[in-house]
Parts: structure tokens; sequence; C-alpha cells
């Protein structure tokens, strides 16, 4: 077991953080507060804002034959970062920069017609659209930070984070990261450089490029933390942490000090957009503490994520909501006791790789929902076979965590008293000691939020929770 490096903080800028030069000048200066501090600095880095989205619609145009329409947004996008480069680096530099960018962006163009003349985008070549927007973002970055004094040094993810050759949501292989990292970027910090490589982006052992997964991001920073075991991985994003609930539901939500990792891998899993889930793991194996910032506001301390969460005297630290859910009733009152029955059902789950978050069972029926996807058809056509099925969409999933809610008396009363207005479909709380959560229709999310919200964090415990930003709130 190697032993953690205190002095070295893994950054991770999203990207609202480097969305244009305004925002990469502001990140260069909470690297350059670490730096002082005399920490090691190793940043990873998201697309510039909405860049995903328009490379994910010019890969759809170009496979839909739109040759026309995707290069429309591929110059587009080439002028966007032009005109950022063009705004943080000196202009000798600049023009350098420029020639490197116009040739990045004739490969793109260059893959784009190639997509439209053959009218298929299969799912490794839409992997290689949408790496450009990490490519691009993590080399301005670094090219600023090396003006700016911080000995910026640009790190190809793909050479350092290797994965199976599942596209789209590839699935990271640990040993050769390791050895990647200690290869290829461990050098650069030890001679007191600032590697800056983007997220989401990797690639197989024999280099052909994947990604790691909408959100992905946060997941690169945690394998670079986990595999250089790392002091600390800082997640900054443009809100002030983990908060008690949406701010835009609910204007008194509170910030959460400190939550234990578990209860934040199951508020990303329901909902949280704040944090990607899968980033949790490779922190949580080498017991290494995750902080969520704000880079429009960084002298706020965020939120901590550790281990094993603190005493709490509130019973929930969060409400999550997850949206367009789909309620599936199986009923099959001859089979339901019968011998492989349960296995039969959530094959067909399994065949259409969807993920199932609730179920509920009875003596004839079983209920379970879904994330309503196209294939919800198809599902419940092979369900029929072994049962009888119907299926209710626009439910949303309400879900409160806090640690050991199983072992507090009176819970679920005083939770189902405070939605009393509102019609509960379905309910889970004994399969997760950290999680009760239940099924309504997604026209009363709002209202059941805040009527939780109100009830639950009313007296929140100031050891947990930023009680002071509330009181400055209310004495304005």
């Amino acid at each position: 077991m190697s032993t953690m490096r205190e002095d070295l903080v893994v950054m991770k800028f999203g990207g609202t953080s480097v969305e244009d030069a305004t925002a990469i000048d502001r990140t260069s200066k909470i690297v350059r507060g670490r730096r002082e501090r005399g920490r090691k600095t190793i940043v990873v880095v998201s697309a510039m804002a909405r860049v995903t989205d328009q490379l994910l619609a010019a890969a759809n145009a170009a496979g839909r034959g739109d040759k026309a329409g995707a290069l429309a947004i591929s110059a587009r996008l080439r002028t966007r970062h032009i005109e950022t480069a063009a705004q943080l680096l000196e202009n000798a530099l600049f023009v350098s920069f420029q020639t490197w960018l116009d040739s990045e962006f004739d490969s793109l163009d260059d893959l784009l017609r190639g997509i439209a003349a053959v009218g298929e985008l299969t799912p490794r070549t839409n992997d290689l659209v949408v790496s450009f927007g990490e490519r691009l973002s993590s080399r301005i970055v670094a090219e600023a930070f090396a003006q700016r004094g911080l000995n910026g040094a640009h790190v190809d993810a793909r050479t350092c984070i290797i994965t199976d050759n599942q596209h789209g949501k590839a699935v990271p292989q640990e040993t050769a990261i390791e050895a990647r990292l200690a290869e290829l970027v461990l050098p650069l910090v030890e001679k007191n450089q600032t590697p800056v490589m983007g997220g989401f982006i990797a690639s197989t052992a024999e280099g052909v490029t994947t990604t790691l997964g909408r959100g992905g991001s946060d997941y690169t920073a945690a394998l670079v933390g986990g595999g250089l075991h790392a002091g600390a991985i800082e997640i900054w994003t443009d809100v002030n942490g983990i908060m008690t609930t949406d701010p835009r539901v609910c204007p008194d939500a509170l910030r959460v000090k400190t939550i234990s990792f578990e209860e934040a891998a199951e508020l990303a899993y329901f909902g949280a957009k704040v944090l990607h889930p899968a980033t949790i793991l490779p922190a949580v194996q080498k017991n290494i503490p995750v902080w969520v910032l704000n880079s429009k506001n960084p002298g706020n301390e965020g939120t901590q994520i550790t281990a094993l969460s603190p005493v709490c005297k509130s019973p929930f630290k969060s409400i999550a909501t997850k949206k367009k859910l789909t309620i599936i009733d199986v009923v099959a009152s001859r089979m339901l006791m019968s011998h492989g029955y349960l296995k039969a059902v959530f094959d067909v789950f399994d065949k259409y790789k969807c993920p199932v978050d609730m179920v509920s069972t009875s003596e004839v029926s079983i209920s379970l929902t879904v994330d309503s996807n196209q294939q919800l058809p198809e599902i419940c056509a092979e369900l029929s076979k072994i049962a009888d099925v119907k299926y209710e969409g626009q439910k949303a999933l309400v879900c409160l965590v806090g640690e050991d809610i199983r072992g507090q008396q009176g819970i679920a009363a005083q939770v189902f008293a405070a939605v009393k207005h509102v019609n509960v479909r379905m309910i889970s709380q004994g399969a997760s000691e950290i999680n009760m959560s239940f099924m309504i229709e997604e026209s009363d999310v709002d209202e059941a939020v805040r009527s939780l919200h109100s009830h639950f964090f009313a007296n929140p415990d100031p050891a947990v929770f930023d009680v002071e930003a509330r009181v400055t709130v209310a004495a304005r």
C-alpha cells in the first residue's frame, strides 16, 4: 500500500469553470492559490461549457448525412476556441497556438465529412468526435497556465486513462492507469510543473479513443487522485457544494459542510447533479477526501466528502429527486412464487441494459421503476410473454438521504405526514440504512420537496450545515 501524498491535490474544473477567457483566468488564480500554499497541483478540465452537446449534435448531423449542418457547428466551435485563446495568450504564443487549433479543427472537419459520406455514426466514431472538447480545452488551459507562471504542461489524458473498448461508457483499467500516471504525470509534478489533462476522455490499451460517459471528468479526477495517492481531490463547479436540496426549488436550501462517501454516492445516483456517482469509488478505495467547491466563489469552504460521516443531529442530510421515470406493474398470479420467475423478469431488463431504480413486490405483482426510455414498448412486450404488464410514465422519485435512518423511531411517520397532501405510489426504505425513497407524480415534486425541507431542515445541526449563510440571507 503506497502512502498518501498529502502535498498533492488533484483539481477538477467543470465546463463553466473553463467556459471562456474570464473563467480560465479565474481558474488559474485558484490553482496559483493552492501552489502558494505549498501544494503540488494536477488539473483535470472538462470541455468548455456546452461544447460536448454541440459536438454530439455535429456527430448526429453528420450521421444523418447533413454534412453542411455538421461543419457549421464545427465552424462556430473553431471561432469560439480561437477567440478564447486570443484573449488568454500573448500575441507570439497565440500565433503558433492558432496553427495547432486550426489543424485540430481541420481533423474534426475531415472526420465529420467521413461520417456524412458513410451515413452512419458508430459508437467508436462518436467517442472520437466528442473527445475534441476536452482535447482542446485542456491544451488552452495548459498554455494559459504556462504564460501565467504556473508551469502548465499539457498531458493527453488518452495516454494515461486506459479503459476497455466499451464505447460511450468505458470501464477504466486501474492498474494500467496507475502505471501510466507514474510514468507520464509524476515526473512533471516532481519538476514543479502543473500537468493539465482533459477529463472524460480515455483510450484502450491499443490507443483507440474512448469516453467514460457523461459526467466522466469527475471520474478522471478520482482515477488520477487514486492512482497517485493524492492528499485530496477537489471538484470545482459553479455551486457552493452539496446542498440540502435544489436551491431553485427551495431558496433556503443549506450547504452541507461534510457528508459521507456513501451518502454522496446515493445522492448522486438519485439525481443530485453536483457529482458523478462513479467519482466516489476510486477515492473511497484509497480513503482520499473529496471536496466540492465553487470556482465563482473560491472563498467558500464547500463540502467535504469523507469515508465516514460525522454525527448529525438532523435525521437527513439532503433531499434529491429523479424525474422522467416510469412505473411498470408486472402481474402474474400463477407464477410469482415459482422458482426462477424473478430471474426471468430481470433478465428482460438486463437484455435491454435498462437499470431499475426501485422494486416493490406483493403476493401477485412486482412494481419496478425505470428511466423513461424509448425501449419501454419492447421491454413490456417481452414481459407480456410471462405476465400481465402495464406502465405509467411522468413519475418522479423523491429520495431522502441521511445516516442510520433505519435506527430512528417514527421517521417514516414524519416523512409521510409532511407529504400527506401528495399521492405516494411506491415506498422503499428497508434496502438501505441511509436512503428513504418514494414515487409520486412528476407534477407534485416541487411541492413535496418544499414540504419535506421545511419540516426536516427547520432546525439544522450547525456542525454539519452552513446555518450562518441562512442567517445572513434572512438578515438582508
